[in-house]
């Protein structure tokens, strides 16, 4: 790997609620009850500081404890930090209700995420990678950001990853837009939600392919059902690692960072070994509350 990760994307906290039972409507029940750090963007760079993956993240916080918290955190990683405080706003905040089976609903508010403008995010070094979290893009407020770290990593020669982020603010913000603003993207990271929405094939297989022929790499995650690489009319299929389910909540930031590690370490490494570590990492994740 000849330079660092730049990511770019949301920091917030997360308030990880999990429920004992299902949800009660109108009355009440126990849960356990925890604040963590989170953001899509965060939960990525963190996972590769971990994994010994120089990386920049650059984002928003706001001016406030919650955002001197999240940057002491991120700093104590070994994330590189490019974040902007922005005065009399909140940082983001997200609730997610996590219910039995680890199955997970998010409230999401993106605060300081949403002013995230173009002179925020550097530009990749020479030989460097941009992992571009789909949330900057479906906002108006940080989407030009979004649009020059893509245009700044092709005007670099570098490679470049994104993910779809989520199939709501996904659907509302338009595919064909979407799929426009991504065309120069490296790899494509959906879920197989998302990866339908974006093609309109029912099957995952299928909509991997049809992803495959925008970009040139587009991988599957598929929960229990493990993971799917494409590359032209290639799909390598590889199973979820067996473990103990508590929380989804950023086992696909997770399986993002481990893949990427993976890839961007020997490009020539098979896609079933990038699968794989992509699916340890996210298996890891989902074992406990939390992102990371």
């Amino acid at each position: 790997m000849a330079g660092p990760v730049v990511v770019v994307g949301d920091v917030a906290t997360d308030v990880v609620v999990v429920l004992s039972g299902e949800p009660a409507p109108g009355s009440d029940r126990p849960a356990s009850i925890r604040t963590r750090g989170g953001g899509a963007g965060a939960n990525v760079a963190v996972h590769l500081a971990r994994a010994g993956v120089p990386v920049v993240l650059a984002g928003c916080v706001g001016d406030d404890a919650a955002g001197a918290n999240l940057s002491a955190e991120l700093a104590d990683a070994g994330v590189r930090l490019r974040l902007r405080t922005v005065p009399r706003t909140a940082t983001g905040t997200i609730v997610s209700l996590v219910e039995p089976g680890g199955q997970r609903s998010m409230l999401a508010d993106r605060g300081a995420n949403l002013a995230l403008r173009p002179s925020d995010v550097p530009a990749p070094p020479p030989g460097g990678h941009l992992h571009l979290s789909g949330y900057t893009l479906l906002d108006p407020g940080p989407r030009a950001a979004g649009l020059a770290a893509l245009a700044a990593a092709t005007a670099a020669g570098c490679t470049s990853s994104v993910d779809p982020a989520s199939t709501g603010p996904l659907r509302a913000y338009g595919v064909d837009r979407w799929l426009s603003d991504t065309g120069g993207a490296t790899l494509v990271l959906p879920n197989a939600d998302e990866a339908r929405l974006l093609t309109g094939c029912a099957d995952a297989a299928e909509a991997a392919r049809a992803l495959a022929r925008r970009h040139p790499i587009a991988v599957l995650t598929l929960g229990a059902d493990g993971a799917l690489w494409a590359s032209g009319d290639t799909v390598v299929h590889r199973p979820a690692v067996a473990t103990t389910v508590v929380d989804t909540t950023g086992a696909g930031d997770a399986f993002a960072a481990g893949l990427l590690r993976a890839w961007l370490k020997d490009r020539s490494c098979s896609p079933a070994a990038a699968l794989d570590a992509g699916l340890t990492r996210a298996a890891e994740v989902v074992r406990r509350p939390g992102a990371r």
